[in-house]
């Protein structure tokens, strides 16, 4: 029996002013998983610093958004990437290895009923082991408990690292800004059931902690499209799934 061809792989990077971590994550990517990632795919999100130019040279395909936030240039990144599995990395991370796209990989590769893979992690805050992810903890974790306990088991919900198929994620919205990463897991979910949510193991995340004055509004955007999709609350701006022209006959 012939052995079934790979998938294509694109991994996307969502980044605005990230011209200190974007090029060592592409460069690391390029370098490692050469035969497995057949595409590094930047979302350059209006960056006032020289994103582009570094994950240019670092080997990275990059394409620019107008500056409507994380959903859109998520949203983006499916619409432009060439793959079949698409995986998303943050790209302020400051210790990546290429086992954080390996490690969301394998549960598509194992499993083909597996719709979203999100990562979790070890998170620390100012050098404390354990104390990061604080909208994750008294924000994105408690409403899933009691609004979606089918989903309470989701480690890091508001995490940025995640791969699915592309024709998954071209049929689901995208919430703009802050609440994507939450509604993508109620809204594969809703589709596709709960079981076909699973997680990865990514170990340490070092990463860029924002002050509490900027947590603020992600915490309201995450409390907002929660309680939209719990039918709580008028519906948030989303980006709608993607429709792709068909070839003529």
């Amino acid at each position: 029996m012939p052995r079934r061809p790979r998938p294509s792989v694109t991994v996307i990077l969502p980044a605005r002013d990230e011209a200190a971590t974007v090029g060592p994550i592409v460069a690391c990517i390029r370098r490692d998983l050469a035969g497995v990632v057949d595409e590094v795919l930047v979302v350059d999100d209006a960056s006032t610093d020289a994103t582009a130019e570094v994950a240019r040279a670092a080997g990275a395909r990059v394409v620019a958004t107008d500056g409507g936030g994380k959903g859109e240039a998520m949203w983006r990144g499916v619409w432009e990437a060439e793959g079949e599995l698409l995986v998303y990395c943050d790209a302020d991370v400051r210790n990546f290895t290429a086992g954080f796209v390996v490690g969301l990989l394998r549960p598509l590769l194992d499993d083909g009923d597996v719709a979203l893979v999100k990562g979790y992690y070890r998170r620390s805050y100012e050098g404390r082991a354990g104390e990061g992810g604080r909208v994750t903890e008294l924000m994105a974790r408690p409403l899933l408990n009691v609004l979606f306990p089918a989903l309470a088991h989701i480690r890091q919900p508001l995490g940025g690292e995640c791969a699915a198929p592309r024709r998954v994620l071209e049929r689901v919205p995208f919430v703009q800004g802050w609440g994507v990463d939450i509604g993508l897991v109620l809204d594969v979910a809703a589709r596709w059931g709960a079981g076909a949510v699973a997680q990865a193991d990514l170990g340490e995340r070092v990463h860029r902690n924002r002050p509490l004055a900027e947590l603020a509004p992600q915490a309201e955007a995450v409390l907002r499209t929660v309680l939209a999709r719990a039918g709580l609350h008028t519906p948030v701006d989303e980006l709608p799934p993607i429709v792709r022209p068909r070839a003529s006959a």
